[in-house]
């Protein structure tokens, strides 16, 4: 059987068990890759972490908890106070918010970090930010709107939200709207599903949504369901994908226009993207699985439908079940409000 092909007794079955094995087996894998892939160490440990809380596996058999924290804080920057992606790598926005994330998970009072490194990661984070709103990634100073949501996001895990860092920041992201309804990763750039994730993403944590223009953005965002595969795409014209049945269907689910879209279809290609042998989902059917694919497959099929597989409730503005969340999250009761 091909890679990630379905047979007829495997379509559309959720191989739940074999996804766990996947995860675990990645850190075991030390392959000339995995030393390639450094930068994006801490990603690739949310990205575990979310995948098996999302499928309520997530405990010291599949994953140990003291191992994880010992990780991430083994990766904190002295230097600049916040979280490098690896031991002795410079502290990035990406990385900072994917410890904060797996931190908050574990212990919702972040308890794992003492006053002065909060006080530390809050400084670095606010430091980022450029006169005209925007974020860096870091102090070599890339602009790009995923830096503004990590930033917005993390400094609300953190409690350390201010109106006037919301203010200059939300009317950034609003220069990256576009005139087809999506945005694009700064002023000026082509619309991607990935951006339009992060500049909503922001605007909801923010409590700015009322700024959009929620049919026309959801209207966009629903052209990237590709027929008759189901699956989005990123941008038009482009092969679907199943990283985007999280950018996307998260991002109308925050705009309450998820049943815009066919989400039978959907769920059908997410499940043939599974490798049926080995575990893991793909970007496409019989393509190569990974990490990445299988967190935001997983997460997909949790805004679909979390109840019928047994899933914690993801939440889709912050990409963390939502009894995590709701302890601090207000965007849901804002929007409410704002499509009253």
């Amino acid at each position: 059987m091909a890679l990630g092909s379905a047979s007829d007794s495997f379509e559309n079955v959720f191989i739940k068990d074999k996804h766990i094995n996947f995860i675990i087996e990645q850190e075991s894998n030390r392959s000339y890759e995995y030393w390639l892939s450094e930068h994006l160490r801490m990603n690739g440990l949310y990205w575990g972490v979310t995948a098996l809380i999302t499928m309520k596996s997530l405990n010291d058999k599949t994953l140990a908890q003291k191992d994880v924290i010992d990780y991430i804080l083994s990766c904190w920057d002295e230097k600049s106070g916040a979280f490098g992606a690896f031991p002795k790598h410079d502290a990035h926005i990406l990385s900072t918010l994917s410890a904060l994330q797996i931190l908050k998970i574990y212990n919702n009072d972040l308890s794992m970090l003492t006053s002065e490194q909060k006080a530390k990661l809050t400084k670095f984070i606010k430091g980022l930010q450029l006169p005209n709103g925007s974020f860096q990634g870091d102090s070599f100073g890339e602009v790009d709107t995923r830096f503004t949501y990590t930033a917005i996001s993390a400094l609300a895990l953190l409690d350390e939200l201010t109106p006037s860092i919301c203010k200059s920041a939300s009317e950034f992201v609003m220069k990256c709207y576009n005139f087809d309804g999506g945005f694009g990763l700064v002023p000026g750039s082509e619309s991607h599903a990935a951006q339009a994730f992060v500049c909503v993403g922001a605007l909801a944590i923010m409590e700015k949504l009322n700024l959009l223009e929620d049919v026309k953005v959801s209207s966009w965002l629903s052209e990237r369901q590709v027929l008759p595969s189901g699956g989005f795409n990123g941008r038009p014209e482009k092969l679907p994908d199943v990283c985007y049945s999280w950018w996307v269907l998260s991002t109308l689910s925050i705009l309450q226009k998820k049943h815009w879209v066919d989400l039978s279809k959907l769920e059908t290609f997410i499940l043939s993207c599974q490798d049926y042998e080995k575990g893991g989902i793909s970007d496409r059917p019989d393509n190569q699985t990974d990490i990445y694919h299988t967190c935001f497959g997983i997460c997909g099929l949790s805004l679909i439908d979390y109840e019928k597989y047994g899933f914690e409730e993801i939440d889709p503005v912050y990409c963390m079940p939502t009894r995590v969340t709701k302890k601090f999250t207000k965007w849901k009761n804002t929007n409410q409000e704002q499509t009253k």
